[in-house]
């Protein structure tokens, strides 16, 4: 196996769970390197599936990358739910906001990499968690999901 696809792999299953390296980044996965030679970000079929965070080394998932996260993880985990009244504002890539969440993964901590769906568990968007799952559930105010990418961007 590639030392490429080992690290971002190992990454993954750290990141999101075991089993999520593989999931995520098949085996005929290519990777754009920065000018230091390290993985800045992995693709496959031409399309971008994540980014190796400089600053820390964590993955930021594409929607595509979110796509197969979300196949691959049984709910709850990763996800933030929210409800109707938020999802057109959500796919297009706005903030999501703590008045709008319902539930969410009890394993979230501030700065995790979530999954946003609505209450049937469509995939609609990826981004930052900005508040803990509790401080999401908890607040009335203030932004949960920093929104990365969503269903209704070109990304």
């Amino acid at each position: 196996m590639p030392e490429h696809l080992k690290r971002v792999r190992i990454i993954a299953d750290f990141q999101f769970g075991r089993g999520a390296g593989k999931a995520l980044f098949p085996d005929s996965s290519e990777f754009l390197l920065s000018r230091t030679k390290r993985v800045r970000q992995i693709t496959f079929d031409g399309e971008r599936i994540a980014t190796v965070r400089a600053r820390d080394g964590v993955l930021t998932l594409s929607m595509a990358g979110g796509s197969r996260l979300h196949t691959f993880l049984k709910a709850p985990a990763s996800r933030v739910v929210v409800m109707a009244d938020a999802v057109p504002f959500v796919r297009d890539g706005k903030t999501a906001f703590a008045k709008h969440v319902i539930e969410a993964s009890p394993d979230i901590r501030s700065s995790d990499e979530v999954l946003v769906v609505d209450e049937h568990d469509t995939l609609l968007a990826t981004g930052q968690a900005v508040l803990s799952a509790v401080e999401m559930q908890e607040f009335e105010r203030g932004p949960a999901v920093d929104v990365r990418s969503g269903a209704g961007m070109n990304n």
